[in-house]
């Protein structure tokens, strides 16, 4: 029996969202820009699935761009507003431990002239608000700080940075890829100007996901071609990947309040049973201001890739704070932010909890975790050192 818990990563489509896209695979393949039967239907259906995204975060249909993902919006995002404000200025401030989306994004702008400010954070990954406050500029043009952080759940005072862009007449945009479905976003209240967000990490279908930009923020075309999207995003509309967020988005959104309190329950059992049990471990991340499935644990002495490997042989799938299985020997970027050291950085284990997951398999992992990280210690020089010393 497989046990999920990198929900993070990407989630299991459900059932309904499945059953949703079918027809438009199968039957209602036609073209939404057409004027036949089948293709004014695609384009309801896709005018349905903006309404619905447009609803989960207080915006308007007309404000929601339809793209290929979170990184597509991201780059999308900071690119076009580069692009469309340059003559104001080329300076934009974002943080430290931004998903990849956005730092090598802020890299290539750096290559192209513009200024980037990285914001550090606490030992919770959270920014001050006070340190924003002094990075702005004359010639700061855009603020981007993402609204939860995807490897410690770790949750930004958005409504607080929101205000002080407006107030300062700044361009504001998060990403939102592992907040929407999961919390509370009022982009009107948090004045938010651009928000992405993808389909994958709320039960949706990978491929999609979507741009919030709000009306009267001049924002360039990151595609061009054809007309869709209004002008703004060139290509035929991934009408099932549309449907299929519309969807997943809507059954978020009904559900949250209820979701985020049962999988608080189980997290919070979670960090519990694994910081009791396991000495020589603590929690990263915000222990409140965090988000409902995520849980970011450092085990000193050893590494967190030979603690996957144990887990799934014993059908648990999770997720390393080490970067070593992207052919990088370097420890989690967001990790080293917050102050860890390396060794305790590269003994890091993210489990990212979800909707289908249960009190059963909190048990097993609390069950199975405890000797894994006992055998690896055993192995391990530096506890062997440890010992000797103590």
């Amino acid at each position: 029996m497989e046990i999920y818990f990198d929900n993070a990563a990407t989630t299991k489509p459900r059932k309904e969202v499945i059953d949703k896209m079918l027809p438009y695979i199968t039957e209602k393949y036609g073209n939404p820009s057409s004027i036949y039967k089948i293709a004014r239907e695609n384009k309801e259906a896709v005018d349905e699935a903006r309404q619905a995204v447009a609803e989960a975060i207080n915006a308007k249909p007309n404000e929601i761009y339809f793209t290929a993902g979170g990184s597509e919006s991201d780059n999308w995002a900071l690119k076009g507003i580069a692009d469309s404000y340059s003559d104001k200025g080329k300076h934009i401030i974002t943080t430290a431990i931004e998903h990849h989306a956005i730092l090598h994004t802020c890299e290539y702008l750096e290559s192209k002239g513009f200024e980037v400010t990285y914001l550090p954070v606490d030992e919770y990954g959270i920014i001050s608000v006070e340190e924003l406050k002094s990075a702005i500029r004359e010639d700061t043009i855009l603020i981007s700080v993402m609204f939860a952080n995807n490897e410690i759940g770790s949750v930004q005072p958005i409504a607080e940075i929101g205000k002080i862009a407006r107030e300062k007449g700044i361009v504001f945009h998060t990403d939102a890829v592992q907040a929407v479905g999961h919390l509370p976003i009022d982009v009107e209240e948090m004045n938010i100007d651009l928000l992405s967000l993808s389909g994958h990490k709320l039960y949706g279908p990978k491929g999609i996901g979507a741009l919030y930009v709000r009306k009267g923020i001049k924002l360039k075309p990151f595609i061009h071609g054809g007309a869709q999207e209004r002008g703004r995003r060139a290509g035929t509309e991934n009408v099932p990947g549309i449907v299929g967020l519309g969807e997943a988005v809507r059954l978020a959104s009904a559900e949250m309040e209820e979701e985020r309190t049962r999988l608080v329950s189980l997290r919070d059992r979670l960090i519990e049973g694994i910081l009791t049990s396991i000495p020589h471990s603590r929690l990263n991340g915000h222990p409140e201001k965090r988000l409902p499935g995520n849980v970011n644990i450092s085990f000193e002495f050893i590494e967190g890739e030979s603690m996957l490997l144990l887990l799934d042989m014993k059908g648990i799938c999770a997720s390393s704070g080490s970067a070593c299985t992207s052919g990088s020997l370097d420890p989690s970027h967001v990790l080293l932010a917050i102050g860890l050291p390396h060794e305790k950085a590269h003994g890091s284990l993210r489990l990212t909890l979800g909707h289908f997951n249960t009190d059963e398999d909190v048990d097993v992992v609390l069950r199975e975790l405890p000797p894994i990280v006992q055998r690896l210690r055993e192995m391990s020089p530096l506890y062997e050192e440890y010992l000797k010393n103590k």
